[in-house]
């Protein structure tokens, strides 16, 4: 697999960073994640406008334009040719002096199989549990996932598939993943802060717009619990129904019409994009 680290093309497994960067002394680095399909990047402009705005946001400066950057991973795609690909740029706190002060950035940009979630799975739908937790500097897209990962005994416990955020009562996101509601009023909702703001969501209300109302507001754990229906959005996993909630059914415990449209308008969406 072809790798870009800094100004070069290299192997996988020739792709090293030191052991000083602040990526692994802190934690400290930024990223975005994308697809492809058919050698085309969806959403690429989405995803560029993020990973600037995390990357200034956290004092990272990026070398590279939007149209190096661009073209950089044009480039590897063609040079990874894989049929479904994940792309993932990490741009990190550089080689600390002291494992603690940032310096120059380190960027590694890869590139991977990856499987995408299937009608199949859609169907299926997810089980989820909620717990209490805020994120730090939630707009920021950075590599700490360490409560995620650190929930997933609990989550193989409760035999869950994926873990929702709330914080003083309103819920937030999952760890990886954006959530929406279809309120009893017939109403699309998701939260509008203190969390991060996802392209797919991004793509999901401008998709909603002339199926029924959208709102972006908070929504108590209440008003989730009594939600007609409840989804979550991601690059991989497009949309999943949330069918049970801390073993509590949403509507009937199938995916619900609004989400089945939703869905099917997010497929259409991406083949007119030539990505299908």
């Amino acid at each position: 697999m072809a790798v870009y680290l800094n100004n070069r093309f290299l192997e996988n497994e020739n792709a090293l960073l030191h052991v000083s960067d602040l990526s692994m002394q802190r934690g400290y680095a930024i990223f975005d994640f994308f697809r492809t399909v058919n050698g085309i990047p969806l959403f690429l402009p989405d995803h560029l406008d993020r990973f600037f705005a995390s990357a200034g946001a956290m004092y990272l400066p990026v070398k590279q334009s939007r149209e190096e950057l661009a073209s950089i991973i044009i480039e590897l795609i063609k040079r990874t040719p894989i049929p479904e690909a994940g792309i993932r740029m990490m741009l990190t706190g550089g080689y600390s002096a002291d494992h603690f002060q940032p310096a120059e950035p380190n960027l590694l940009i890869t590139c991977n199989p990856i499987r995408m979630f299937d009608r199949s799975d859609f169907e299926k739908g997810f089980s989820i549990i909620t717990y209490e937790h805020q994120r730090n500097l939630p707009h920021i897209k950075s590599i700490n996932y360490q409560m995620g990962v650190w929930l997933l005994p609990e989550l193989k416990k409760q035999q869950a598939d994926e873990v929702l955020y709330y914080n003083n009562n309103i819920i937030t996101e999952f760890p990886r993943s954006n959530i929406f509601i279809v309120t009893p009023q017939n109403k699309l909702v998701t939260p509008k802060r203190n969390m991060l703001m996802g392209v797919t969501r991004k793509h999901v209300l401008t998709l909603a717009a002339d199926i029924l109302p959208a709102e972006e507001r908070d929504i108590s754990l209440d008003e989730l619990l009594q939600s007609r229906e409840v989804m979550l959005t991601s690059t991989t996993k497009r949309i999943v129904p949330v069918l049970k909630i801390n073993n509590r059914h949403i509507g009937d415990g199938k995916p619900g019409k609004i989400t089945t449209i939703l869905y099917e308008k997010l497929i259409a969406a991406e083949a007119a994009l030539g990505v299908h």
